[in-house]
């Protein structure tokens, strides 16, 4: 398939429209058959359960062009998982996993003119999201809902290469102990606006949230997993009923185990422990890896070993392993990669 004419190289990571998307709609107690449309706008009634109550559930995943030449996503049986308990915590209709996948592949292949090529740095970001479409007044879960799923192509997350970042402590909460912190809900990202928007007016790239119950305990970011690892080359990662499972967190700590020969161990982290790690970065579906080089504490900095220039050595090789697998040059585990074509 010919390739659309765009410059790959350069594509920034944002929203860039493409010519397929995936729609099935929720109604009388049924989904329908769904099917691709190229009609990229949503049309719904000003009262619309999703407007009032933000009842809406997403998903985010790449497609990629491996070594040998096949499009590929990374997972997708995990992110269909993750949907169907994000749906029911928020009282929506689960759209069944084995659809969502077959909805996700026919999206990718209806768009592989989209799909950058290897080695160009970029991939096909994909969305699989659901949102309560009818109109609700009352306090209530909506009646009928809308699943969707569209593709952009997005440059490197790191325009001009992997830099450490510096995080602060936030006096913020982002999830309560038994909240919606552990499902990927649009709400908990809604609220997330302010803090980071104040965090990069105050000069850092992202904030660490505690838990809120204690606030001695790590959580995450706002959008990724911590991910550290201990002088003598233990990767750990923080373990709470109140953080986003991710499939990235959850890949490298196999990663970790079963390639590298790594302890590794997923448990609670106070922050008083932080200053003892050698190395420590972030982990999700944009970036794979972000490296922290600081830390800082109302104040008071924790600089990392691994410092402020690159990552740290056993990050990296978390980091070029795991992407070895998802681009083909190292073989994946059993049903890691959904070949598309």
């Amino acid at each position: 398939m010919e390739k659309k004419n765009i410059d790959w190289a350069n594509l920034g990571f944002g929203y860039l429209k493409t010519d397929y998307r995936y729609v099935s709609n929720f109604k009388d107690g049924a989904w329908d058959e769904g099917g691709l449309t190229t009609d990229d706008m949503v049309t719904i009634n000003e009262c619309a359960g999703v407007l009032q109550y933000a009842q809406t559930v997403f998903e985010g995943m790449k497609a990629y062009t491996t070594e040998d030449g096949r499009i590929v996503t990374f997972r997708p049986d995990l992110n269909a998982e993750r949907m169907e308990n994000s749906a029911k915590r928020l009282e929506m209709p689960v759209f069944p996993q084995d659809r969502f996948i077959e909805a996700v592949v026919e999206t990718i292949k209806a768009n592989a003119a989209y799909v950058p090529p290897f080695g160009s740095g970029a991939t096909l970001y994909v969305r699989p999201y659901m949102f309560g479409s009818n109109p609700v007044i009352g306090v209530k879960p909506a009646d009928e809902y809308q699943f969707r799923v569209f593709t952009t192509p997005v440059g490197p997350y790191f325009k001009g290469g992997i830099k450490p970042l510096t995080i602060r402590v936030s006096d913020f909460d982002r999830a309560a102990p038994h909240g919606t912190g552990h499902i990927k809900a649009g709400l908990n990202y809604a609220m997330s606006l302010h803090a980071i928007v104040d965090a990069h007016n105050q000069g850092f790239d992202e904030n660490m949230y505690l838990d809120a119950q204690t606030r001695t305990k790590v959580e995450e970011t706002g959008g990724a997993n911590f991910l550290f690892v201990t002088k003598d080359g233990k990767v750990v990662t923080p373990k709470s009923n109140s953080i986003l499972p991710s499939i990235t967190r959850r890949s490298l700590i196999y990663v970790a185990k079963e390639y590298l020969g790594l302890e590794a161990e997923e448990r609670e982290i106070y922050f008083d422990e932080v200053k003892d790690f050698a190395e420590c970065g972030l982990c999700g579906t944009a970036a794979v890896i972000s490296p922290v080089g600081k830390i800082v504490d109302h104040g008071k900095e924790i600089c990392f070993p691994s410092g402020m220039t690159e990552m740290g050595p056993i990050t990296k090789k978390l980091y070029d392993t795991l992407t070895g697998i998802q681009m083909g040059r190292i073989e994946a585990p059993e049903g890691w990669l959904k070949v598309i074509e």
